[in-house]
């Protein structure tokens, strides 16, 4: 079938999604290719934005990425990650095992436990492959089937960063949904605890971002909304983080 004599059949999927889903249940886009692509576009973003000449960020990062990618079941010799020159308030992870930083970030997550907080955070849309359910989903819209055409066809890489989760770096900013943003939170809480991290740090952070909006914003806040239902939602995953955490110190 050609992909816009899909489209019908794609949408009433995508209609048919429970308010609960991260996806719409399809793979339209195989796992393999999604993480080329993010490979791709690491190497991109790699191209055009200077790596910090900050040895003790660079350290710190890796550090306590380590730890929480140990505590999410992986293995830390396979992940990349490396902080970017760059006062932007972001961080993100890419499909093919890649983490990138950037000074701002490290600069408002002034703790290690702050900085578990993100990691987890963008570990947990990885691990969840959140990118490969934004990619299946953009496709079952009109604009999605163009879009995928573009990103598989060897287009533009900037659409693809911005398909994959690298955020606002490229300003085609496509949102993650709530749900997925809820399911990164908790996956990472639980990360974050498990590596030994105070879950109660996300808190802190989540208070910062909010504070540092009222002076124009960070980018990682255009597709990682800080709301206070969100900061709600935290608090209620709290109690099963923090026992995570008690069995790690303990």
């Amino acid at each position: 079938m050609r992909p816009l004599h899909c489209l019908p059949l794609l949408l009433s999927l995508l209609a048919a999604c429970s308010s609960q889903s991260t996806g719409i249940g399809v793979d339209l886009v195989p796992q393999a290719q999604v993480d080329e692509e993010g490979v791709k576009a690491w190497q991109q973003l790699k191209s055009e934005v200077p790596a910090s000449p900050n040895a003790e960020y660079q350290a710190r990062a890796r550090r306590v990425a380590d730890r929480v990618l140990k505590g999410a079941g992986e293995q830390p010799s396979q992940w990349e990650v490396l902080v970017f020159k760059s006062d932007e308030i972001n961080a993100f992870a890419l499909p093919g095992n890649k983490i990138g930083v950037y000074e701002g970030m490290m600069k408002l997550a002034s703790s290690d436990d702050e900085l578990a907080a993100v990691l987890g955070h963008e570990v947990g849309h990885n691990k969840a492959h959140h990118a490969a359910q934004r990619m299946s989903t953009e496709a079952a819209t009109q604009v999605g089937v163009e879009v995928l055409s573009s990103v598989l066809g060897g287009g533009n890489a900037q659409t693809t960063a911005a398909l994959l989760g690298a955020g606002a770096q490229y300003g085609i900013v496509l949102p993650y949904s709530r749900n997925q943003e809820t399911q990164a939170d908790e996956l990472g809480l639980t990360y974050m605890a498990r590596a030994g991290y105070d879950p109660k740090a996300a808190l802190t952070l989540w208070q910062k971002m909010e504070k540092a909006a009222g002076e124009g914003g960070p980018a990682f806040l255009s597709t990682h909304p800080a709301t206070p239902d969100r900061i709600k939602d935290i608090e209620a995953h709290l109690p099963q983080a923090e026992a995570e955490y008690r069995a790690a110190k303990g």
